[in-house]
């Protein structure tokens, strides 16, 4: 059985190109949640850029037949998450990137990840 990332993920990253989103990240998370597979991080110049940035994907991943399961933070344009099922997409502004740090906080070990967030 084929993965369907090796579909799904390069028509992401394509999207995401498409409006220049930057510093775009993919972290495989397969082994830390059953959640996804794939992990996404993407930052927007500004809040109307991320918008942009989020809209374009989910028309893209529409056309392309892949239907997001939903999609949140749109309101505020801070970070805005795509959620398509093997693959989430996170498009935040690079203060709220830098603040909330996800490429870390998903590269840690298990046990180390679950006591920052009791701290938090």
């Amino acid at each position: 059985m084929t993965n369907p990332n090796t579909e799904l993920l390069p028509r992401v990253l394509q999207a995401l190109e498409d409006l220049k989103a930057r510093n775009v990240a993919t972290l495989d998370v397969r082994d830390v949640t059953s959640v996804t597979d794939t992990m996404v991080i993407a930052s927007g110049t500004s809040g109307q850029h991320a918008k942009a940035i989020s809209d374009h994907l989910v028309e893209t991943m529409k056309d392309q037949g892949h239907e997001p399961l939903g999609v949140e933070g749109k309101e505020t344009a801070d970070w805005i998450l795509v959620d398509l099922g093997d693959v989430l997409v996170h498009v935040m502004s690079p203060a709220s990137r830098e603040f909330y740090d996800l490429e870390r906080l998903w590269s840690m070990p298990a046990d180390t990840r679950d006591s920052a967030r009791e701290e938090s």
